[in-house]
């Protein structure tokens, strides 16, 4: 068995535009005579790898403690999109597919594209950007996929990683009503 970590290091990855950047205090520190070392931190929800509940666009949605966490654990297929590849192949894609799909390159998810993930069953989208859907405008994506409460996995790291199949772990940080939570996800090849 091999396992890949497809986690960003949480204090020198990615932050979407706009939310707040991870930091942290030594709060104690054995070089200063502590008896131990402890860290206090300071981030927002969505930083690095990071799974977005549907209460991240809707007042009523689940929040992160609430998400079924069989979506967040199981078979997953990698599949590589570029940023100009044809619709007809995600859709051809996703006729033999896992119900949870990682997308690896800079392929822009668009909302026919969420659409056909509701329809085929996805309960769980994971990209490398830091928002699914397109840049400048995400609200549309992320209501129709969150609306169906399809788990979003962003900010992943698969540039290694090559198309397949996999075993997905990406369970969050139990965070009590929170619209998002950091998680460490990983892949387990078995073969």
């Amino acid at each position: 068995m091999k396992i890949y970590d497809i986690t960003q290091e949480l204090f020198s990855g990615k932050v979407y535009p706009g939310d707040p950047s991870p930091s942290y205090e030594r709060v104690l520190s054995i070089d200063q005579g502590a008896v131990c070392n402890l860290t206090s931190l300071t981030m927002g929800a969505h930083n690095a790898t990071h799974l977005d509940a549907p209460y991240h666009f809707y007042n009523t949605g689940k929040t992160v403690e609430q998400l079924e966490l069989s979506k967040c654990v199981g078979p997953c297929s990698v599949a590589e999109f570029q940023e100009n590849c044809r619709e007809e192949e995600v859709f051809k894609f996703l006729e033999t597919c896992q119900k949870r799909l990682l997308i690896k390159g800079n392929a822009v998810v668009t909302l026919e594209m969420a659409k056909s993930f509701n329809k085929y069953g996805i309960m769980l989208v994971g990209v490398e950007s830091q928002s699914v859907g397109p840049a400048d405008a995400p609200r549309s994506v992320h209501l129709e996929l969150l609306g169906s409460e399809v788990v979003l996995l962003e900010g992943l790291v698969l540039h290694e990683i090559d198309p397949g199949e996999y075993f997905l772990c990406a369970v969050p940080i139990k965070l009590g009503g929170s619209d998002g939570a950091p998680c460490r996800a990983i892949l387990l090849d078995f073969v």
